[in-house]
């Protein structure tokens, strides 16, 4: 069976959460669902969304592994964003974290080299 995977995200304001989730992602959605959920394909069949849904924004936690961790991480801060935490755990791999305004936590992680 092929893989697809929907990770989702609430936020409270969706439209200052989509402004910041298309700097984060470096693109706008790749589609809108609803009036209040946006869409990006982060890979074949491989998705984000955002969602407004006030009563349950602020406790998300994503990873999403990328193979150049450090061009990821200039892109977003040339979009204004800076990280909050960086991690590199025992075996070398990397975490790159960014939290949006009601709180959620997105990181990018990479494998060592």
């Amino acid at each position: 069976m092929p893989l697809a995977l929907f990770a989702g995200i609430y936020v409270r304001d969706y439209e200052a959460a989509r402004a910041w989730y298309a700097r984060l992602l470096g693109a706008e959605p790749t589609f809108l669902a609803s009036d209040t959920e946006a869409v990006w394909e982060l890979d074949e069949r491989r998705y984000l969304y955002i969602q407004q849904n006030a009563e349950h924004a602020g406790h998300a936690v994503q990873t999403v592994f990328v193979d150049d961790l450090d061009g990821v991480v200039a892109r977003i801060s040339e979009s204004g964003i800076d990280p909050v935490a960086r991690e590199t755990y025992p075996n070398g791999v990397r975490k790159v974290c960014y939290r949006d305004a009601d709180g959620n936590e997105i990181g990018f992680g990479g494998p060592s080299f």
